[in-house]
């Protein structure tokens, strides 16, 4: 017997602290890890656009670690470091405020979002 699947969406909800954490080993690395956190959550959650996201920053460490071993200028390139000041500000604003799902409401679907009123329902 085979069970379909309902197709429920996957929820990955994350407090400040978690948040945090994976906005400080981003920025603690100097951005050399910024493609961890959004595995995690790629392989978590398993959405398309979170797989994007972690192909996006995957792309950038392959691209930028070879530019930035080959530039040979003094004072380092400048459009290099933009691209990384950009890019770590891009990832802290995505795990900070787009990636994790909000908190599901407390009740279970289904059930009514009012409490329980006890007493007699015909206002004797």
């Amino acid at each position: 017997m085979t069970t379909a699947t309902t197709g429920a969406e996957k929820r990955l909800e994350g407090g400040w602290f978690q948040r945090l954490a994976w906005t400080a080993l981003v920025w603690g690395a100097l951005g050399l890890l910024v493609w961890v956190p959004f595995l995690y959550v790629a392989i978590r959650r398993g959405r398309s656009s979170d797989w994007g996201a972690f192909a996006a920053f995957t792309l950038y460490e392959v691209v930028t670690l070879p530019w930035a071993l080959i530039t040979e200028d003094g004072d380092g390139d400048a459009f290099l470091g933009i691209a990384v000041i950009v890019t770590l500000l891009t990832a802290t604003w995505m795990l900070l405020f787009a990636v994790f799902d909000k908190k599901a409401p407390a009740y279970a679907a289904g059930q009514p979002s009012y409490p329980y009123q006890q007493g007699y329902p015909y206002g004797r």
